[in-house]
């Protein structure tokens, strides 16, 4: 983001626990959340409506929202992949 002049709005600290309420309330207010997965990416419309996939995506083995988590206008980012940054933050 640095290298893109690009700032956070809101920065949360790594040990602030954000769990299956939070994700499913997240993935209720996108109407895009993309989730990556090493090279893995999927994409889910929400529409409103937090289905149970989407919300398993978007948690780790620990039951914990994964990391990094990026809220952009109306689509949420979950996990890291530089082709999906690009997209979505430029």
């Amino acid at each position: 983001m640095d290298a893109n002049g690009l700032e956070p709005d809101k920065t949360d600290p790594a040990s602030l626990k954000l769990g299956k309420t939070e994700a499913a309330d997240m993935a209720r207010a996108a109407t895009r959340v993309v989730v990556a997965k090493g090279k893995k990416v999927s994409e889910f419309k929400p529409g409103g409506k937090a289905g149970s996939d989407v919300i398993e995506a978007m948690l780790g083995p620990t039951g914990n929202l994964r990391a990094p988590t990026l809220r952009v206008g109306k689509t949420v980012v979950v996990g890291f992949n530089e082709d999906v940054y690009s997209d979505v933050l430029l």
